[in-house]
Parts: structure tokens; C-alpha cells; sequence
């Protein structure tokens, strides 16, 4: 059975970081990442990342994320800094490699003063 379990989110000042993580467990993936989602806007891509390496980043946060893979812990990790306001909202753990996609269940992310 596939799970993905995500930690790491919470409260922090603009400017600040945050460091989210995602174990899977049952499978390996070809593609890891993370997306987002704010009240009364769509999930978007935040980042992901293939097996071999290769980032792909959504462009509100390109220069300030890092996505990052352990392959031997099955883990993704997304290092955010100089985070904004505007990227409140609940970050989805991602996981695929053919024709599901799996889900986590959300660590919310709050950028406040």
C-alpha cells in the first residue's frame, strides 16, 4: 500500500524558511513533488522532481525553493526560504510513475507577522 507522509510545515515570518519532507513508503517513484493550494484558488505545481536529477519549478517560486530527493530514504524535501504571504496555503506531497498519481494529505504553510 502507498503512503506518503508529509512534515515540516507551520508558522513563520515573511523572509522566513520552512523545510517540508515527504516519505514514501510501498513504491518508488519516478517523479516526486510538491504542489499548493490556497482557499478559493486551484492546486498548482510548486515543484518536482524526476529520479535521474532533473527540477522542474513553478515560476512564483524559482530562486527562493529547492526541491531535493533522497533516494535511498524514498524521501522528497522542499527547502523554502524567503517565503512571502502570498505562498500560504496547504503544500500536497506528489508522487507518480505511471498511471496513478498519489496524494499526501497536506501540511499546511502559514507566511504571517
Amino acid at each position: 500500500q502507498v503512503q506518503l507522509v508529509e512534515s515540516g510545515g507551520g508558522l513563520v515570518q515573511p523572509g522566513g524558511s520552512l523545510r517540508l519532507s515527504c516519505a514514501a513508503s510501498g513504491r518508488i517513484f519516478l517523479i516526486m513533488g510538491w504542489y499548493r493550494q490556497a482557499p478559493g484558488k486551484q492546486r498548482e505545481l510548486v515543484a518536482d522532481i524526476i529520479s535521474g536529477g532533473r527540477t522542474n519549478y513553478g515560476d512564483s517560486v524559482k530562486g527562493r525553493f529547492t526541491i531535493s530527493r533522497d533516494s535511498a530514504k524514498n524521501t522528497v524535501y522542499l527547502q523554502m526560504n524567503s517565503l512571502k504571504p502570498e505562498d500560504t496555503a496547504v503544500y500536497y506531497c506528489n508522487a507518480r510513475g505511471g498511471p496513478t498519481s498519489y496524494w499526501g494529505q497536506g501540511t499546511q504553510v502559514t507566511v504571517s507577522s
